[in-house]
């Protein structure tokens, strides 16, 4: 027991003393917020307004998409979708949506043109040269029939890839048509507007005790946990081959033998390295916890945070042991992939079954999310190599009873046994094997020794 405690403190100290381990364990809710914050704030720099000239034939539209692309309008549309999103906006998000409208009004600059008595072919030329010129940086060219079977309504630009103008610019052109199309029809736009308005429909879901949650926030929530675990399980496995790889090419592990057993040096590596994931594990969840409890607690963010699933102690108690599971089943795998190669370029080819069973079990993650009570959500939450990370994604969507847990428990640690003697077998022969990547043969040849 001495040595093995011993291997796991040695393995605990050599990953969370080095400055990589902080760097990470710091970086990744840094990243993870730049990912929500950063594009958000790319979007709102205010760039050049795009200066557009509208030729409408027919005389009809071009009022009716100018009026469309007016601040007015395009915050009405903005506040609306601001509403579907969050039922009820105060004033400060209420003024954000203002802001941000009229942001994207101030995207235009309408450039009159004379093209009266003009043909089509010379319009487009003396645009397409004004455009060129840099005198405009856009033109819409409508058609004299709107109604037409062979309409063609034409955009062109110098800056196709603004897609934000460029779906502003489109949805105010159709607004307009269909306004003119019911105008002519002699049909009240007002009348056909009520009569299609969307109705409201507030979707949650209800747990086993009757509490109602947010489906939206328990999908980005389980979404989230899922991807955790995944990527967590993922650095550590890789973590536990290199550092066999690393022992095996330096020939360390011949003195290491000399001192304790080959099955003591693989159960505290693996002990000690899943220590130091569970360490880092428990600061990215209590950074969460309390970066949403912070958030909360502010008035402009209340209502956004309101819908999230209801965490409780026992639940975080489970995502951690549920962690610690599937790194046990998955760093042995990596463990019995490192004594078979030679290098950990030949371990990362090796390795990908392994990866490529984790990816399933988060992909199964989704099933769950969908139905938390199937019987695909209950056999994919027991099953060993799959209840790791499709589990703490049920216990979030809705807990199952307490022996569907203690049964995945129990059916994980038997794979977890099974895994770690296969590992250690392998390990034991394959860490004093050099210069050649051992065979399948070989493996199993190594398996059957006493």
């Amino acid at each position: 027991m001495r040595k093995f405690l011993a291997v796991v403190k040695h393995e605990y100290k050599k990953i969370v003393y080095k400055w990589t381990f902080l760097l990470g364990t710091l970086l990744f809710p840094l990243i993870g917020a730049c990912f929500a914050v950063i594009p958000a704030i790319i979007f709102s720099i205010k760039g050049e307004p795009t200066r557009i000239v509208i030729v409408d034939q027919g005389n009809k539209i071009s009022s009716r998409v100018r009026e469309n692309l007016s601040v007015d309008k395009i915050a009405a549309k903005a506040e609306q979708a601001a509403k579907d999103a969050i039922k009820d906006l105060n004033a400060s998000q209420n003024e954000r949506v203002k802001q941000s409208s009229k942001q994207m009004a101030e995207g235009f600059i309408f450039v009159n043109y004379d093209a009266a008595g003009k043909s089509p072919e010379q319009i487009r030329t003396e645009l397409t040269a004004k455009a060129v010129a840099d005198e405009i940086d856009a033109y819409l060219l409508v058609p004299g029939n709107i109604d037409a079977a062979d309409a063609k309504f034409e955009f062109l630009s110098r800056k196709a890839g603004d897609f934000v103008a460029g779906d502003l610019l489109k949805d105010a052109l159709n607004d307009a048509v269909r306004s003119q199309r019911l105008a002519d029809a002699n049909i009240d736009e007002k009348i056909v507007s009520s009569l299609g308005k969307r109705v409201n429909i507030d979707t949650k879901s209800i747990d086993e005790t009757g509490r109602e949650k947010n489906s939206d926030m328990l999908l980005a929530a389980s979404f989230v946990i899922g991807l955790m675990i995944y990527i967590t399980l993922a650095i550590y496995g890789q973590v536990i081959m290199g550092a066999v790889v690393e022992e095996k090419e330096t020939r360390i592990a011949e003195i290491l033998f000399s001192s304790a057993r080959p099955f003591t040096l693989m159960l505290g590596k693996l002990v000690g390295v899943g220590l130091a994931g569970l360490t880092q594990m428990s600061i990215w969840i209590a950074s969460v916890v309390a970066l949403v409890a912070f958030l909360s607690m502010q008035a402009d963010m209340s209502q956004m945070f309101a819908g999230l699933p209801h965490l409780t102690p026992l639940m975080i108690g489970y995502f951690l042991l549920f962690f610690l599971l599937g790194y046990f089943i998955y760093a042995s795998f990596y463990a019995l992939v490192g004594s078979m190669v030679t290098t950990v370029q030949e371990g990362g080819q090796f390795s990908l079954p392994v990866t490529m069973i984790l990816l399933v079990g988060f992909y199964f993650c989704f099933a769950v999310i969908r139905d938390p009570n199937s019987n695909l959500s209950f056999w994919v939450s027991i099953a060993p190599f799959l209840a790791p990370l499709a589990m703490p994604v049920r216990i979030i969507a809705e807990t199952p009873p307490f022996w569907q847990i203690a049964l995945s428990v129990a059916l994980n640690l038997l794979a977890i046994a099974g895994l770690v003697w296969l590992a250690s077998r392998v390990y034991r022969v394959g860490m004093l094997m050099y210069g050649k990547r051992a065979t399948i043969p070989e493996v199993l040849k190594w398996i059957r020794q006493a």
